[in-house]
């Protein structure tokens, strides 16, 4: 009367199946977001933000304002307010841009405003308007006609990641 179903036989279930493709995530303009994002290709904030995130590209919008920590990310463009704490491949300030905080990155280009502690393994370029202050280590660095430096500025043949820098501090406290 009922017959068993053969278990080699497609089943239905594939309709349930995510659907393939970016994960992209956007905090629309007037929203404020306070947490954690764990995963996504791309961000893009144009409300406010206090997040940590963990994303493959983040878009912070012009008359965005966002603090908080970025743990990975391929490349960040901030067009608006940032206070944050990153490591990142590749790192955009634009002109109307303002980033404060401490930023571990191999490539920086800055057309607005940075303030604070950069370390850049790559290049560093600070573009006509740019202006970076702070604490500076770089391993290239260009500086365009009207860009402006200022800080305790260190050229660095390779850079360390933090956390090698960490390690290598306790074995040295271990040892002694």
């Amino acid at each position: 009367m009922f017959d068993k179903k053969d278990d080699n036989s497609n089943s239905t279930t594939d309709v349930f199946r995510p659907a393939k493709g970016s994960a992209k995530v956007v905090i629309g303009h007037g929203v404020t977001i306070n947490g954690e994002i764990k995963k996504a290709d791309e961000v893009q904030i144009d409300g406010e933000a206090d997040i940590t995130m963990k994303t493959d590209n983040v878009v912070i919008g012009h008359g965005v304002t966002i603090s908080g920590e970025i743990k990975k990310a391929d490349e960040v463009q901030i067009d608006g307010d940032a206070d944050i704490t990153m490591k990142t491949d590749n790192l955009v300030v634009g002109v109307t841009g303002q980033c404060k905080g401490n930023i571990e990155t191999h490539n920086a280009d800055v057309w607005g405003v940075f303030d604070g502690d950069i370390k850049a393994s790559g290049t560093l370029t600070i573009q006509e308007q740019g202006k970076v202050s702070g604490s500076i280590e770089y391993q290239n660095i260009q500086i365009k006609l009207g860009g402006k430096l200022n800080g305790d500025i260190k050229l660095s043949d390779k850079i360390q990641p933090i956390k090698k820098d960490v390690k290598a501090d306790n074995n040295i406290s271990s040892n002694s």
